[in-house]
């Protein structure tokens, strides 16, 4: 008798085929039903029970910490893989089940590095909401071809009992704004390409909880219509499983519409290494990975990082775009410009990782053995790295956070390293001299998730304090040129600075302008800053773009320029790491360096020179140029019973807001709004009591503005206050 194949075995066979292997990814606003999509898809292919599959009482598969199914919601990304057959052909399904809560979609973001498709699935009651939207963008950035997945359409006919004809009046309204979107956000070469359409089957509908799913091809070779699934719910519940599995299972109309509709890695490489990767494309290791080579150098991206709690050893799971990856063999970290070798080679097994020897290109996979960070590129020699994975969002609330017993202070510092790695969303400042430690996050939710696994998986008692808002400096025009002397007296800059143009700003913020060191030959970058209104002239006078912030070299001829510009550079990202208000980031400004006299003897040149002088400079300019605070402030979509849109408006003009727009439909409103966070500390308490608790506040937007100039003396003071800050600093 011939031995059945594993699932293993089959997955280990299909990673060697890279035309039937596809990468993908669900993404969606919270509660629309990814994790049960994924619970399902995963029972289909056996790899769990199918009698608890999207059940959340149960515990989805893909929950891995005790807040997640104590809050049954989704908090971090997680890998999975299975086989699906379509047409007499094999597929490996590579997928990644993401957060949908805003909080967590920075998981979201380095997700979308790994793959090449998505499934966007959307309440059919609810419709698109903001994070919908912020999916999309997520996906588009990174150039990830979305399908659209219609779920709970079990509540149109059980609910809202709605005919066939008004589901398919819903659906026609859901995909026209699903499209819209697409039409707004993708590049100009995509927008029409990767529109969805219910005719080809790149639109589904279904209900992920009760397991079915329906599209017009499969509906067209099954003889199925949605009065069929009508009556299904007048059946019994063993009979309605029954002929769900017989006649509309879910797993194969939307795995078939991945591999109909989402593209392999030989495909998706083609068009997006040149998004995603700066490097000379007509270079060897370049060819390699548009071609998605199994013969050419390693590249891999690690968009994932996992320490046992027990052992502290790192899993690294990512994509692997170039070259096989082999057990024990020697790597080469871009980040940390060492070298590692290889433990164990990593494919996934359902959820569960299990070891190969050697894994080829266009995989996403895991390795162990490496002591690296998320976005790292690993290769064999050096080389130019992938793209830096930037959250759509920036992190807007700080907690300080201490230990309660002086002796684990170590382990604290150990312990939020760690923390900062498994989540590159959260940032973790660490300062040694005032033993303030602190964590920002994407909200309240964020810090609150992070903080109960500090004391449950990691074993550390732990005190946060109050939430601090993250704020920016900046200024309000540009300064006149200032001259400054290094401490010997022997060097002299002559130095301004200036906002940084909108367009340009813009522009790194979208990732069409890599924040990067250039180097002469940066034709491509030139040309895009000519194309924001730049001269050519200036375009190639910019030497760094560092943290939404340019420095320009105007000077002519300096012969010993080149010998110091590192150091005038190193020191420009000091104060820009900390500016001179209240040492917070800055933000949106240009450094220009005019002219500068240097002394022949380089001892007398050296960084502790040079470092001083120019965070002076920087200081004198920036206080000529009216130096000012941003605050971030938050565009949220609320939506309440039409009773109780007076209370809301009063709280939200409480709060500093401002309202953008406000829409009824039946008895709902919807009140857009810009709120400072600095006054949305406690806003889902704030929002439950003024609603009774049927209000609902969605995040949509995120940017920093211009504080009013009455408020920023105060604000100053507090946070100069809180770092311990002399009047000198």
């Amino acid at each position: 008798m011939v031995e059945k194949e594993t699932s293993l075995h089959k997955i280990q066979r299909l990673t060697n085929h890279q035309e039937n292997i596809r990468n993908v990814a669900t993404s969606a606003h919270i509660h629309h039903g990814k994790t049960a999509f994924t619970d399902v898809l995963l029972a289909a292919a056996g790899l769990m029970s199918s009698k608890a599959a999207g059940d959340l009482e149960e515990g989805m598969t893909t929950w891995q910490h005790a807040d997640e199914q104590e809050r049954l919601m989704t908090v971090d990304a997680a890998n999975v893989s299975m086989a699906h057959e379509f047409l007499g052909q094999e597929y490996l399904i590579n997928l990644i089940d993401t957060p949908g809560h805003v909080d967590f979609g920075g998981n979201v973001t380095r997700a979308m590095r790994a793959i090449d498709g998505t499934f966007v699935l959307v309440c059919a009651v609810e419709g698109i909401m903001p994070q919908t939207e912020t999916v999309l963008k997520q996906a588009l950035r990174e150039r990830v071809k979305p399908v659209l997945f219609i779920n709970k359409v079990d509540r149109l006919i059980k609910e809202l009992k709605l005919t066939p004809e008004q589901m398919q009046e819903r659906f026609v309204k859901l995909i026209g704004e699903f499209n819209s979107l697409i039409m707004q956000i993708a590049e100009p070469e995509f927008k029409e390409k990767w529109k969805v359409n219910v005719q080809d089957g790149s639109v589904a509908f279904g209900s992920a909880r009760e397991n079915w799913a329906l599209s017009i091809p499969f509906m067209k070779k099954g003889n199925v219509s949605f009065k069929d699934v009508i009556k299904l719910y007048e059946m019994n519940e063993e009979d309605r499983k029954k002929w769900v599995w017989k006649n509309a299972p879910l797993f194969e109309v939307v795995l078939d519409m991945a591999v109909k509709h989402l593209p392999n890695p030989l495909e998706a490489q083609k068009y997006r290494i040149p998004k995603i990767w700066k490097g000379d494309l007509d270079s060897k290791f370049g060819q390699d990975l548009l071609a998605c080579s199994k013969t050419g150098e390693v590249a891999f991206v690690i968009t994932k990082i996992v320490i046992d709690s027990r052992s502290g050893k790192e899993i690294s799971a990512g994509r692997l775009y170039s070259g096989i990856i082999v057990n024990g063999s020697e790597i080469y970290s871009n980040l940390k410009k060492k070298k590692y070798r290889i433990q164990q080679v990593l494919v996934y097994n359902g959820i569960k990782p299990e070891q190969m020897e050697s894994v080829p290109a266009g995989n996403v996979l895991a390795i162990s053995g490496l002591n690296c960070d998320v976005g790292d590129t690993i290769t064999i020699n050096e080389q130019i790295p992938f793209e830096e994975i930037k959250h759509i969002f920036q992190p807007v609330i700080t907690k300080s956070i201490e230990v309660l017993r002086s002796s684990d202070l170590p382990k604290l510092i150990e312990v939020l390293r760690k923390v900062a790695k498994e989540d590159p969303s959260i940032k973790v400042e660490i300062n040694e001299e005032t033993g303030e430690n602190l964590m920002s996050g994407m909200g309240e939710l964020h810090l609150e998730i992070i903080e109960g696994r500090i004391k449950s998986e990691k074993g550390l008692e732990v005190k946060m304090g109050s939430p601090i808002v993250v704020y920016r400096e900046s200024l309000a025009k540009k300064s006149p040129e200032v001259e400054v002397r290094t401490p010997n007296g022997h060097n002299i800059f002559f130095l301004s600075m200036e906002p940084l143009e909108d367009e340009v700003y813009n522009a790194i913020e979208r990732s069409d302008l890599p924040e990067m060191r250039l180097r002469k030959k940066a034709e491509e970058i030139w040309k895009k800053l000519s194309s924001y209104g730049i001269s050519n002239e200036e375009a190639r006078q910019y030497q760094e773009i560092y943290k939404g912030n340019v420095f320009q070299d105007r000077t002519r001829g300096i012969v010993l320029l080149p010998e110091v510009i590192e150091s005038i550079i190193d020191g420009w990202r000091l104060v820009v790491d900390g500016g001179p208000l209240s040492k917070e980031p800055l933000m949106k400004t240009k450094f220009v360096l005019h002219d500068a006299k240097l002394h022949v003897d380089h001892m007398h040149r050296g960084p502790a020179q040079i470092y001083p002088a120019i965070r002076l400079g920087m200081y004198d300019a920036m206080r000529k140029g009216g130096a000012i605070i941003l605050e971030p402030i938050q565009t949220h979509l609320i939506e309440v019973p039409v009773e109780f849109m007076g209370a809301v408006t009063t709280l939200i003009g409480s709060k500093r807001g401002v309202l953008i727009d406000v829409r009824q439909e039946g008895n709902d409103t919807f009140i857009k709004a810009k709120i400072p966070v600095a006054e949305m500390i406690g806003w889902s308490n704030d929002l439950r009591s003024a609603t009774e608790g049927r209000g609902m506040s969605s995040l949509m937007d995120q940017e920093f503005q211009k504080m009013p100039l009455e408020l920023q003396s105060d604000v100053i003071r507090k946070i100069r206050q809180r770092k311990g800050l002399s009047e000198n600093q």
